[in-house]
């Protein structure tokens, strides 16, 4: 059973990486899509890295270097750019409800990839999330100028970079502590944004609101949630720790009101309500009565 104290910080996590999509929104327009992401990794970077060596888990940094570089690549550097550049065109709450397929993706790719077995539940729950998907960008997947598809399939281009990185960090950095996995992909994510960032670097100087933004996705929504995530992970381990996944939405669209003045339309709560279903199938936390044989391994 989840101790108050582990779903007040389950509760605080989700309301710390619905803020990141705000915090995207206020800041990508003046750092741009690269910049913002290299700038959020760098600082999350500066947070952890004497936190692990406070540990003595700096020697870990050296002997994973190779799949902390991969991992910083998939689970940071091109999903952190890839939500900034939709940050530019789309509202935080539809972002944050696009990332919420994140656990979709994260079952296809470990099933092919892991041979994790896929019944009933969470074949359905994978229809029924994709279909979510369908539905609140049918509206949105615009191509012309000025329309929002590009934006929209960077975020699930983001949530699939998610997924497959979840599957290669069980199979290749089980052995690796989560407080070296996450400083290393940080820090990894910054030495791979560096060179791009410079090279994209906004002309004018960002406002002081632009980098209180870039501060608090770097301090706050990286280096902080990160070291809330594995906390909890520990504590309470990790079905119930994904049901973070299901709260993030929530936070995002209040912030994104209360901040930006934002709509919640009806279209985006029933696609909300309809990706949420299909991905607490898909995790396996509810499940249809008749369960047939499960598809793939163990």
């Amino acid at each position: 059973m989840i101790k108050r104290l582990d779903l007040g910080e389950l509760l605080l996590l989700a309301a710390i990486w619905g803020a990141s999509f705000l915090f995207m929104r206020l800041g990508a327009h003046e750092f741009g899509a690269i910049p913002l992401a290299a700038l959020r990794v760098a600082g999350a970077s500066l947070l952890l890295l004497p936190l692990l060596a406070m540990r003595q888990g700096l020697g870990e940094l050296r002997q994973y270097w190779r799949a902390l570089l991969v991992v910083g690549l998939l689970n940071s550097a091109l999903p952190f750019a890839l939500y900034s550049y939709a940050a530019l065109s789309i509202s935080a709450g539809l972002s944050s409800i696009l990332n919420a397929t994140t656990p979709l993706w994260g079952a296809i790719v470990a099933w092919i990839w892991l041979g994790q077995g896929l019944n009933g539940s969470r074949i359905m729950g994978l229809a029924l999330g994709f279909a979510g998907v369908v539905f609140l960008a049918w509206e949105q997947a615009s191509f012309k100028p000025g329309g929002s598809g590009w934006a929209v399939l960077a975020c699930l281009l983001a949530t699939l970079c998610y997924g497959i990185a979840a599957s290669y960090t069980k199979r290749q950095l089980s052995a690796c502590s989560p407080l070296a996995v996450a400083t290393g992909s940080q820090f990894s994510a910054a030495l791979l944004l560096a060179g791009p960032a410079l090279w994209l670097r906004p002309e004018a100087l960002p406002s002081a609101g632009a980098w209180a933004a870039a501060a608090g996705l770097a301090l706050l929504c990286t280096g902080v949630a990160y070291i809330l995530y594995f906390r909890l992970m520990s504590r309470i381990g990790p079905s119930n720790t994904i049901a973070v996944t299901f709260l993030i939405p929530g936070f995002a669209v209040v912030w994104g009101w209360l901040f930006l003045s934002e709509a919640f339309t009806w279209t985006m709560a029933g696609g909300c309500a309809i990706v949420l279903l299909g991905t607490a199938l898909a995790l396996g936390l509810l499940k249809l009565r008749a369960q047939p044989a499960a598809l793939g391994g163990s």
